[in-house]
């Protein structure tokens, strides 16, 4: 059976590893003013994004991602006779209408996809799961390494949406920002009050840095640390701590809102990288996508991996 793999632009892989995987990109856009930037995963575009003018002006951007007649095109031009089971996996739901486009698509998918494979002489069924990763940015892509394993394993699409839901479940996902004022602005901007205006003064006024948990589908401030490095060495540590005690998948996936070699300078991040490399655990590094960088700021780090009952930093 050909399985095929879907994610969105909000997943953080790197863009050599979704070329390898043959992993299908839903993209987004963004508009800021009368500029339109489609987010296909593209580090050089959004190298060239933070370095222009008109980045100041991120924290207003309109982000859309594809709506649910351009997924069904997509699926019934291209991956319906490409593919025989799809795993479409998104963000969060709570945090995109990804979700919920994609599975609206389906439902017209499943429906219209018999001609397309008639008329290329394929006469099997074809079918597709949306699943909603419960996470964001960087830990999305725990998920979709894991898919791709199985996958390539040989392994059946049941065992691997059972697979999957264990592994949703216990992915956890963390998130250090520079700029406490930028992610209550975004978040205004989206109707959304995570971070208050007092919260926000107090902590650009102390430069205390707040460090993101996400699992389940939730997110939260699971602790707060003096300085932006100082919260990214934390971070790192907790998790060489929870790779040296033992993953549930082999990967931990690491996303930065900027130029990787500034991530690759950060003495937690090399402690990272040795620890993955002593314990065999592939460690996937990318520029962040547009999209996040937009929602969450410049130089934003992400970590994601898969633990059972993993403690959470404090």
């Amino acid at each position: 059976m050909r399985i095929g793999i879907v994610v969105d632009a909000n997943c953080d892989l790197p863009a050599d590893y979704i070329e390898r995987e043959d992993i299908v990109l839903l993209p987004h856009s963004a508009r800021i003013g009368e500029v339109t930037t489609e987010d296909r995963r593209d580090a050089e575009v959004t190298l060239n994004f933070l370095q222009s003018d008109i980045a100041e002006q991120a924290s207003e951007a309109e982000t859309q991602p594809l709506s649910i007649d351009q997924i069904r095109k997509l699926f019934l031009e291209t991956l319906v006779t490409k593919y025989d089971f799809v795993f479409c996996i998104t963000v969060m739901r709570t945090r995109s209408h990804i979700y919920d486009n994609a599975t609206q698509a389906s439902f017209a998918i499943l429906n219209d996809y018999h001609a397309t494979r008639s008329a290329a002489g394929i006469t099997t069924p074809f079918s597709m799961r949306v699943i909603d990763s419960e996470n964001v940015f960087a830990a999305q892509g725990v998920s979709a390494w894991e898919c791709a394993r199985m996958r390539d394993a040989g392994e059946t699409p049941m065992r691997i949406r059972t697979r999957l839901d264990h592994v949703i479940r216990n992915t956890r996902g963390y998130l250090v920002v520079p700029d406490l004022y930028y992610v209550r602005k975004r978040g205004a901007k989206k109707g959304e009050r995570s971070v208050g205006a007092a919260a926000a003064f107090l902590g650009t006024a102390l430069n205390l840095k707040p460090i993101l948990y996400a699992n389940r589908g939730e997110t939260k401030a699971v602790a707060k640390v003096r300085g932006f490095e100082a919260g990214c060495d934390k971070l790192f540590q907790h998790v060489v701590e929870a790779v040296e005690a033992g993953l549930l998948v082999p990967v931990v996936c690491v996303s930065y809102g900027g130029p990787l070699e500034e991530l690759h300078t950060m003495s937690g991040y090399q402690a990272l990288s040795m620890a993955c490399k002593a314990k065999g655990v592939e460690l996937l590094t990318t520029v962040m996508g547009l999209t996040a960088i937009i929602n969450v700021g410049k130089g934003a780090v992400s970590v994601g991996y898969a633990q059972e009952n993993a403690p959470q930093i404090s």
